[in-house]
């Protein structure tokens, strides 16, 4: 089995990485904040004090970042994984980050005979969990084929959409999916609140007709008790929307709602709720249509 490194612990890679150990993986771990790497030291993965080192004991380098800064300076920034990657190994950022990063990246590292796979995913902190991630990969075929049986233990369904970029592409399109479901929602419960319509009702018939979602599944109850604990940051949301209204400029897609629900998570964090959970959209509809809590 190969030897794999794991860099980035937070809320989404920490069980990520948990997952990996649990299926009889040895992890090569690192994180900014070394206390959390220690966390999955006591599950039997080892320590490593920079991205470097945990290249240069590991086959397989999985990634679980913030953004594209982080993303490229983990891995072509100075003590960066390809720095310490040996020839043959392969590196797979499963961050959310640029599709046009993600195929600068791919090039770096095939000039270094280093395989490079972009493959974020969906599913949140429920499915880090879980094991139950929607993974979407670009890159060459025999990387994605080397790489299956980790994906397999960190999510169900998985699939190789494409060359080096296409995994952020579509994870750019997911999330203006999920952005514009989550405003919908929360359109919809303010709206049945003000009405007179208990909002738990109103999820409830929404789940079981054509507008149920795995939205609803999973942040309904958040929805509901307004416990905004982030499983997915309105920070990194933001974000994400970012990243998909770039790639729409370069491609010449038009994507006018995208727009609009990016400046509202602009008012969020602007009210400084920046890294509640991005279901606390639905606070800013309340707010604007003058109800306190759905």
């Amino acid at each position: 089995m190969e030897k794999v490194g794991f860099v980035g612990l937070g809320i989404m890679g920490a069980a990520m990485a948990r997952n990996l150990l649990g299926a009889g993986h040895k992890l090569v771990v690192h994180n900014r904040t070394r206390a959390k790497a220690e966390e999955l030291a006591k599950h039997g993965a080892v320590v490593a004090d920079s991205p470097r080192e945990v290249a240069e004991g590991s086959d397989v380098i999985v990634t679980m970042l913030p953004g594209p800064p982080e993303v490229e300076g983990i891995v072509a920034g100075e003590g960066g994984l390809l720095e310490g990657a040996r020839e043959g190994s392969v590196i797979i950022d499963m961050s959310t980050s640029s599709p046009t990063l993600a195929r600068e990246l791919h090039r770096a590292a095939k000039g270094r005979g280093v395989g490079m796979l972009d493959a974020p995913v969906s599913g949140g902190d429920v499915g880090a969990a879980e094991g139950t991630l929607s993974i979407m990969v670009g890159g060459e075929e025999d990387d994605f084929e080397r790489a299956r049986p980790l994906f397999g233990a960190m999510g169900t369904t998985v699939v190789h959409v494409g060359g080096a970029g296409a995994g952020q592409t579509v994870k750019a399109c997911n999330q203006i999916v999920v952005a514009l479901v989550i405003e919908a929602v929360s359109e919809a419960l303010v709206l049945g609140s003000k009405a007179g319509v208990a909002p738990e009702k109103v999820i409830e018939v929404l789940s079981g007709g054509l507008a149920a979602s795995k939205v609803l599944e999973v942040k309904g109850e958040k929805f509901l008790s307004h416990d905004f604990a982030p499983g997915g940051k309105a920070e990194f949301h933001r974000k994400d929307l970012g990243i998909a209204l770039a790639a729409g400029r370069e491609h010449g897609a038009v994507l006018p709602a995208t727009a609009v629900v990016d400046q509202m998570f602009g008012a969020l964090m602007a009210k400084g709720r920046n890294d509640w959970d991005h279901s606390a959209l639905i606070t800013l509809i309340e707010e604007w249509s003058g109800h306190s809590g759905s």
